[in-house]
């Protein structure tokens, strides 16, 4: 609805109410979406609807889950939506082993496969954060080659000096385009 609201006003110049919006208004919409949890035959619907109503670009809820978003976007794709939205994918870093078991336990709609979790308790205490770095990096370069990802969101939650490293160290500036089909291959 609010989506629908803003594009109203921005597309129409009009307030639901009719009246005639006075100053013009430059609006880039945006919503998000979590491809990471059932139902996920539903998950490209929903997104068909927020783009209808009038988003943009998506973010997403954070992928520590490559296979599953590969799922969503096929279906994505499938339906022709990754060309009428720019999709963002979110990504972060893991401090450790016990933050993400805090993440996918606390925090509503984060999913964090057992798989990400044993890589981090596996790593000696003093290179934890390190790790959870180098499994941000490695998922942002997987994102690269999927088909309809438009970039990442990078989230650090408490960790916001690790960004500028994260992007350098995973090569996104200068910007390149994001997949291979943007770079011009199929």
């Amino acid at each position: 609805q609010l989506l629908r609201t803003a594009r109203t006003m921005r597309d129409e110049g009009m307030f639901l109410s009719g009246r005639k919006v006075t100053t013009p208004r430059r609006l880039f919409l945006g919503a998000a979406e979590n491809p990471f949890v059932p139902p996920f035959d539903w998950r490209p619907l929903r997104l068909a609807k927020k783009i209808e109503a009038g988003a943009d670009f998506i973010q997403t809820q954070y992928c520590f889950d490559v296979p599953r978003l590969q799922q969503f976007m096929q279906r994505v794709r499938d339906l022709g939506l990754h060309e009428k939205v720019f999709i963002l994918v979110g990504v972060g870093p893991l401090r450790s082993d016990k933050a993400a078991e805090f993440m996918r336990t606390k925090v509503p709609g984060v999913w964090i496969p057992d798989a990400v979790v044993e890589r981090l308790a596996k790593t000696p205490p003093k290179q934890k954060a390190e790790e959870g770095k180098r499994v941000c990096i490695e998922i942002i370069q997987q994102l690269r080659e999927i088909p309809g990802v438009h970039g990442v969101h990078l989230m650090a939650y408490r960790q916001e000096e690790t960004v500028a490293e994260i992007v350098e160290r995973s090569k996104l500036l200068p910007r390149q385009p994001f997949t291979a089909t943007e770079r011009g291959h199929e």
